[in-house]
This record gives C-alpha cells, sequence and structure tokens, in this order.
C-alpha cells in the first residue's frame, strides 16, 4: 500500500480538522479498516474520514456487507467504489447504507487514463435514486470533462493529472470547483469560487 496508515497519521497532525478521502484501492481492504481509523484519521471532532472500498475486492468474497459493518463500527464514513465495467446495480444494492457511492471513470491502477464518458450513466442512475448521497467521479476529471462529471449529478470528484500535470494548477483547481459547485451542489453565479492563479 502506498499511502497507508502511517501516512495518514502524519497529515492528521498536520491538518486535523480536515476530512480525509481514503481510497484504499487494494485487494483486502478489510485488512486497513482499525489502522486506519487508529491512525486518528478522524481528528478532533469527530468522523472526518471516508473510507472508501472497491466493490470488486470483497464482493466475490460475500464480505462487501461485513466491510461496510466494520468501517461504521470504527467510527468511518463509507464509501463504496466500482469500476467501469460494473454495472450500477452493485452500488444500489448497498446505497442506503454508504455515505459515498464512487464511480470510476477510468480502469484502476494507471495514471492519465482518458476519462470513460458513458460512466455518467450510472451517476444520473445513483442521483435519481438518492439525490442526497454524495456521488464522486474518479479517473480523467479535469477542466474539460468536469461538467460532464458534474452535470450528471457528481459533487466530489477527483483529479490527479488535471492538477498535477497543469499549467496553472490553481486556476484548473479553481475552475473544477466552480463547475462542482455550480451543477453538483446548486450554487448560483454569485456565490461560485473565483477563478485563481498559480501567479496569485
Amino acid at each position: 500500500i502506498s499511502f497507508g496508515p502511517y501516512v495518514i497519521q502524519c497529515l492528521r497532525n498536520h491538518v486535523p480538522d480536515c476530512h480525509f478521502d481514503c481510497h484504499m484501492m487494494t485487494s483486502e481492504p478489510e485488512k486497513w479498516v482499525e489502522a486506519v481509523a487508529k491512525a486518528k484519521a478522524t481528528g478532533d471532532k469527530g468522523s472526518q474520514i471516508s473510507y472508501t472500498f472497491h466493490y470488486e475486492a470483497t464482493e466475490p468474497r460475500g464480505i462487501t456487507q461485513e466491510v461496510i459493518d466494520k468501517i461504521k463500527a470504527n467510527g468511518m464514513k463509507v464509501g463504496l467504489t466500482i469500476s467501469p465495467d460494473t454495472p450500477v446495480e452493485a452500488i444500489l444494492k448497498y446505497a442506503d447504507q454508504i455515505d459515498v457511492a464512487l464511480i470510476m471513470t477510468v480502469y484502476p491502477g494507471k495514471g492519465g487514463q482518458s476519462f470513460i464518458e458513458h460512466c455518467m450513466s450510472k451517476v444520473r442512475a445513483i442521483r435519481a435514486a438518492y439525490p442526497n448521497l454524495d456521488i464522486e467521479v474518479d479517473g480523467g476529471v479535469k477542466p474539460q470533462t468536469i461538467d460532464m462529471a458534474a452535470e450528471a449529478g457528481a459533487n466530489l470528484i477527483v483529479s490527479g493529472s488535471g492538477v498535477y500535470k497543469a499549467k496553472d494548477m490553481a486556476e484548473n483547481i479553481s475552475i473544477m470547483q466552480r463547475s462542482v459547485e455550480k451543477f453538483g451542489n446548486g450554487k448560483i453565479d454569485d456565490e461560485l469560487t473565483p477563478i485563481r492563479s498559480d501567479n496569485e
């Protein structure tokens, strides 16, 4: 595991009140639940972490429900992820028990892939069935694709190359933030985050 409990603990010491979105891209996510919780990932103000795991890592072994229960028992929010080839019904089966539905819009394991647009039908289906659920999109998200995700109903996003390979990181972040604020969270134009620049 690249970023595990030790990294979480170190970060928590420096940012005590920030929400941590821990996407546990591991084949055995059940093994890390207690360690992440023990790393004080929840901070001093209660549940400030989402422990998100992959449906494909647990469902074939029949332990998805067990992992959900284990995460809750350790005081963390539950996130469930599905990969591009997994039908939306997989996540809908557990949607009333989770806090975050994460839709992968690339295939897990390699950065820099292109955004898979047809995955937006899953976001729309979840949003229609669960208007208040946090829906996150991860993979190929950048200023050119953010509106598709936000308009489909995503109110949380993950962007790797869209930030770290940008000519202006602050500008890209603010563009994507504005899209999620407008389409994902229902803010009006006057309430949107201003466009920023690395030069500011």
